[in-house]
């Protein structure tokens, strides 16, 4: 005779009818451990690590539950001098950089100016890095990576020289820390200490160029991707170092990420959702309430901002 006291409806086909034998069954509800390190070598004026921002913002949300965050500062630029800086990419001095810059926003999406570095150019990477790094020890990685993204921001999109520090205290203020406080305890000794912690990390990670991103086992064993590459190269790197098949979580919803983010680009969303460029804007009505953002546009490109 059928227990009419063991009923469950399944959640797939919606039928509703006699559960399993299995009365209890044990389940493990934490969160997977995370066994794998992964270290993204970086520098706030390094382009190409700004044009990878919209995939490596995915691959974090979709994937980070295997693995630990570790960014590292690189020194991209102490100061300009007479020689090369970067002949690869016919970088002598400021002026070279404007136009690679602006290569880099077309063929990536993500708005660059450029102007700045001809008409008041950083002259050192240092400060900002410095900045990270106090931000990082007082507040944490997360409070970290989110001024380096508004530091990003402000010297790509809306041409601002991040090596001032008149910048440097309006950012870190945008964040809700106390700017003043924080860019000046980064000009002491203690800032150049922690960078130079980074530095060294960088060497014996074998870190040669922006953006490098490594992961690495238990064993210490894994992946070097070297530059910009698309969502799925990073996928199968750390299939490569798990042995496994990562699962996916799915994407979080428009409206949480852009309440973290407090800006998106056009670019952003569509790779978050495997969106095409023509589709953001149904996509924007569908998923967000109308007066909860704004619509903007720089450089040719769309980007929305949380009210």
């Amino acid at each position: 005779m059928e227990n009419r006291n063991n009923l469950i409806c399944d959640m797939e086909t919606g039928v509703c009818g006699p559960a399993d034998d299995t009365e209890m069954e044990l389940i493990d509800l934490n969160e997977p451990k995370k066994t794998i390190e992964l270290y993204y070598v970086t520098d706030p004026i390094c382009s190409h690590c700004w044009a990878i921002e919209p995939t490596l913002r995915r691959f974090m949300e979709q994937y980070g539950h295997y693995f630990n965050v570790n960014t590292v500062m690189g020194g991209l630029l102490e100061k300009w001098h007479d020689g090369p800086i970067d002949p690869a990419n016919g970088i002598y001095g400021p002026a070279d950089v404007a136009p690679h810059w602006r290569e880099v926003g077309e063929h990536s999406r993500m708005p660059i100016d450029g102007s700045l570095m001809i008409d008041n150019p950083v002259q050192s990477s240092f400060p900002a890095s410095r900045v990270f790094k106090i931000v990082q020890k007082h507040h944490g990685d997360e409070k970290a990576f989110e001024y380096l993204r508004r530091a990003r921001e402000a010297l790509f999109a809306f041409n601002e020289n991040i090596g001032e520090k008149s910048v440097l205290v309006d950012i870190v203020n945008n964040t809700g820390l106390d700017g003043e406080a924080i860019v000046t305890e980064a000009d002491e000794e203690e800032g150049m200490t922690l960078l130079n912690e980074d530095f060294a990390l960088t060497r014996s990670l074998g870190a040669r160029g922006f953006p490098t991103i490594i992961m690495a086992n238990e064993e210490n064993k894994g992946v070097k991707i070297v530059g910009g590459r698309p969502f799925d190269y990073y996928v199968a790197g750390l299939r490569q170092v798990l042995g496994e098949e990562p699962e996916p979580k799915e994407q979080p919803k428009l409206e949480d990420l852009l309440a973290k983010e407090k800006l998106l680009f056009s670019k952003e969303i569509e790779v978050m959702y495997n969106l095409e460029q023509a589709e953001v804007n149904e996509f924007l009505d569908k998923e967000l309430t109308q007066g909860n953002y704004e619509t903007k546009e720089i450089l040719g490109e769309k980007y929305i901002i949380s009210n």
